[in-house]
């Protein structure tokens, strides 16, 4: 039987593509033109969707340019990226509990996430973040479940339900001596597509053996805000589910975070029918599914000349670079989604955040309660 080298997931391929497809189209090219760079590498691709090449490859070769100009200049990428006027630093949106497809557990929804929305300061933020996540880890022990962690540094303990996961964060918020609902607040990512049948046309939360429709998920969103300090709900419905989306911002995006990210997959033109649509309030930007530098910059661009809220995010399976902790500076969207305060290719963000914050002294900014207006706090 012959076995796949690395599973599958290993790099020789994209490899091969940067040396063989791309590598020719930018040698010889000014570095200091980022959208140039990045558009001779989408041209190299020549599909919508950077099928050819593969959006990993590109994204690479993208951000060595963005890196190797900031070096050439002598000045931080967070610097380059935004020309010099960067100073805002984001909320980490640390998710501590994993269920869903991130974890081997029979939690439904994805990740629980501490949003420490009442600090001042980024450190102070993390500090809050990581206390809360090791006072969980003590809860945990003493309802006798498992602390192993999951895909993305946060515990992955069977519970009874997914309120039950949020009852438990948030005693540990109350043990780390923070006050929910001023302090920290709570985000979920639902990842709703991974609890649809399309067959039926039902979402299924099998570990309260309910089946619900897209009316009765609403319903239960709006319940679960009006109980718990909840800011922010992403993928709460299907990635196909217009209508849906659409219902669900009317409902509560007056009060609530709405992003997407199955919905809009970073994509410019799925981020202009969202907005078109009134579908949703924030997006999730992931550099590697756009695949470009300049990309991620126009996406990002485009949601806050409509109003949107952006959150620079991570992928489930991470390395330890640390580019996305300097896009998120540089681009100023205040929220940055990069996992638990455990496993380096989490950590390695956070401490980079905290580098660019020695970094820019007396200048660091903080949106705190202002990165969610109205929304946070009531």
């Amino acid at each position: 039987m012959e076995v796949a080298v690395y599973l599958g997931k290993g790099v020789s391929r994209a490899v091969e593509n940067v040396q063989s497809m791309l590598e020719p189209v930018v040698i010889g090219h000014d570095a200091l033109d980022q959208r140039d760079v990045d558009e001779r590498l989408i041209a190299a691709d020549g599909t919508p969707n950077k099928e050819v090449a593969g959006a990993n490859a590109i994204l690479g070769v993208s951000m060595a340019v963005a890196r190797a100009a900031a070096t050439h200049q002598g000045i931080p990428l967070f610097h380059y990226l935004s020309e010099g006027g960067a100073s805002m630093l984001p909320i980490p949106m640390m998710n501590i509990l994993n269920g869903g497809s991130h974890a081997d557990n029979n939690v439904d929804i994805q990740e629980f996430m501490v949003f420490p929305v009442g600090a001042d300061t980024f450190s102070e933020a993390l500090r809050m973040g990581t206390e809360t996540f090791h006072h969980l880890k003590a809860v945990l022990k003493e309802l006798s479940l498992n602390t192993a962690v999951g895909d993305e540094g946060g515990f992955a303990p069977d519970l009874r339900s997914n309120e039950e996961a949020i009852d438990v964060v948030l005693e540990a918020v109350d043990r780390a001596g923070y006050s929910a609902g001023s302090e920290i607040f709570l985000a979920l990512d639902v990842a709703a597509s991974e609890l649809y049948d399309s067959d039926r046309d039902v979402y299924c939360l099998k570990s309260e053996n309910r089946e619900l429709n897209s009316a009765d998920m609403i319903g239960l969103y709006g319940e679960l805000v009006e109980k718990y300090p909840i800011v922010s709900i992403e993928d709460g419905l299907s990635e196909d589910d217009w209508e849906g989306w659409e219902q669900l911002q009317g409902a509560i995006g007056d009060r609530v975070q709405i992003v997407g990210d199955d919905l809009t997959v970073t994509n410019l033109a799925r981020l202009q029918q969202a907005i078109d649509r009134s579908a949703m309030n924030a997006i999730l930007i992931k550099l590697n599914q756009i695949g470009t530098v300049t990309e991620t910059i126009d996406t990002i661009t485009l949601a806050k000349e409509n109003g949107m809220g952006a959150i620079v995010s991570h992928r489930s399976g991470e390395t330890e670079d640390t580019t996305i902790a300097d896009v998120s500076v540089a681009t100023g969207v205040g929220q940055i989604k990069t996992g638990s305060a455990s496993r380096t290719d989490r950590v390695c963000k956070y401490n980079q955040l905290l580098r660019i914050e020695e970094m820019l002294g007396s200048r660091a900014q903080f949106p705190g309660m202002e990165v969610l207006g109205h929304k946070a706090g009531g």
